[in-house]
């Protein structure tokens, strides 16, 4: 009888939560929907004044803010958008509407929405694991007739990247992108909570597209589903909208895509919700808890990404890092303004969503060492396995890539893209610099030093969460020795980005996506 692997146990896991996270969406809707039924409207009227016979004054109560309307006979018109969160909170009102009282019981919720989040998440992460061997071995299977593997690798990713856009289009539009954006939207309180179908749609969308070898991240749809059924737990409790946000936010599966605990928490805090506190910082490092712990027993503590050496700082690497800051920070514009380019152009074009998808899965096979979620390359990178002279036309070509898959109308998210272009910018910085001007200094040794470094400050550039992006590289390599070159690379890539008037790419796409809404309404 054949021996009962550890890589057979963590398949046939991978499976039971898959079916389990497909049957979340059918759960919470027996949970929660008869019960939001017996309750008020998901918008309530809360008053109205007539202004003349056409015009009337309408507070709108939703599920996270009221909105004052002013509405005419052939337009209307969003006087505030937050009316709770524009004027000062009562000084002698209650602080506590929920039923739960007290912080002990809101960290327990969280660790238990950080549980559901985790088994979730992790699913996801071993399925595009088993999606990436799958692809990866396909080459090997028609070794002796390469035309028609290349032909059959070529059809099976345009087929599934296609679809996964179909599944996008047809039922959750949300679901499309990083999902990162349209979560703060909703923290906002700009848009309502996704529906229970955005995570069957997301896991499945985003396993076939970045399955078929977009070049996205796995954290963008990580987040977008984490976020739904901690937001559930939420309501279940019934507790106020403030705290639905916290775990709303807190349930974004950072932490779970990346193995890295104090990052999710880090970026829950710096990003999403953008300010600290103790009750936000205790559901914040709670979901995170609860998340990292069923990842690694799904997935093992080991680190996501292997560094051989740990890398000591040097007496120029502060002054050398200030210099890549820079460097990153004017390629962080490039970047920015790329993406949002090609989403204007896919706007723009009369093709249908399915056939750009498509079209961009079949071209990713012409380059297969350089496509899927990036984690492969930035391992390469580290690894020191492109020559300085490879260096600019693997950065272009993933460059590229990047930038017309994300615009291709998939789940997917931008984290682990940004990491492989950094580590691919920080690696020729060392390389040159050592050639160049230190002749005696180990090449390969400041090459992965800087890419090290790289990785963080392309991240606090492009997003402008530093504190987020150097706790993910500490934790995914096991490295803290670079730390102090880190914060001052980071320092100066935010300030060359803030210099250059380049908008944090999630406010832009945020930004954007609030355009195209109310373009759409006019």
């Amino acid at each position: 009888m054949p021996e009962f692997s550890e890589e057979n146990a963590r398949a046939l896991l991978a499976l039971a939560t898959f079916i389990g996270a497909a049957a979340l969406p059918f759960l919470f809707r027996l949970a929660f929907g008869r019960r939001r039924r017996k309750g008020c409207s998901r918008a309530l009227v809360s008053a109205t004044l007539a202004l003349g016979r056409r015009r009337r004054l309408v507070l709108l109560r939703t599920a996270g803010a009221e909105r004052l309307l002013l509405l005419g006979e052939k337009s209307d018109l969003a006087i505030e958008a937050d009316v709770a969160a524009a004027a000062p909170p009562p000084a002698e009102e209650p602080q506590e509407p929920s039923q739960l009282q007290g912080l002990f019981p809101l960290g327990l919720v969280s660790l238990f929405a950080g549980v559901a989040v985790g088994t979730l998440c992790g699913a996801f992460r071993l399925s595009l694991d088993a999606a990436g061997r799958l692809r990866s071995s396909i080459p090997d299977w028609f070794a002796d007739r390469p035309l028609l593997g290349v032909a059959i690798m070529a059809a099976g990713a345009a087929l599934a990247a296609g679809l996964a856009a179909f599944l996008v289009r047809r039922f959750v539009p949300a679901a499309v992108g990083s999902g990162i954006p349209h979560v703060e939207s909703v923290i906002d309180g700009d848009e309502p909570p996704s529906p229970p179908l955005l995570l069957p749609v997301t896991f499945v969308g985003g396993l076939l597209a970045i399955g078929a070898g977009l070049a996205l991240g796995r954290e963008g749809p990580s987040v977008q589903m984490g976020a739904t059924p901690a937001h559930q737990f939420g309501r279940f409790f019934r507790y106020d909208w403030r705290d639905q946000q916290s775990l709303l936010a807190a349930g974004a599966g950072l932490a779970a895509a990346f193995n890295a605990p104090l990052a999710g928490a880090a970026f829950v805090l710096e990003e999403l919700l953008r300010r600290f506190d103790m009750r936000h910082a205790t559901i914040a490092l709670g979901a995170s808890v609860g998340a990292i712990s069923v990842v690694r027993l799904m997935d093992g503590p080991t680190p996501e990404l292997s560094v051989a050496t740990h890398y000591q700082t040097g007496t120029l690497d502060i002054p050398l890092g200030l210099a890549l800051g820079a460097a990153m920070g004017l390629a962080s514009l490039a970047y920015n303004r790329a993406i949002l380019g090609a989403l204007d152009i896919a706007d723009r074009s009369r093709w249908p969503a399915e056939t750009k998808a498509a079209l961009v899965g079949a071209i990713g096979f012409l380059a297969p060492d350089l496509v899927g979620g990036g984690d492969n390359l930035t391992q390469k990178t580290l690894d020191d396995a492109f020559a300085l002279d490879a260096l600019p036309l693997v950065f272009a070509l993933r460059f590229t890539l990047g930038v017309v898959s994300y615009a291709a109308g998939t789940p997917g998210g931008l984290f682990a893209p940004l990491l492989a272009l950094g580590a691919e910018i920080g690696l020729f910085f060392g390389l040159l610099i050592a050639g160049l001007f230190i002749p005696g200094e180990d090449a390969q040794a400041m090459g992965m030093k800087f890419a090290l470094i790289g990785m963080a400050a392309f991240f606090a550039a492009v997003v402008r969460a530093p504190l987020t992006g150097m706790i993910l590289i500490t934790e995914m390599t096991d490295n803290s020795e670079l730390l102090l070159p880190m914060l001052a690379a980071c320092f100066s890539a935010m300030a060359i980005a803030a210099v250059c008037r380049n908008e944090p790419i999630y406010d832009a796409l945020k930004d954007r996506s609030a355009r195209l809404a109310r373009r759409a309404e006019t």
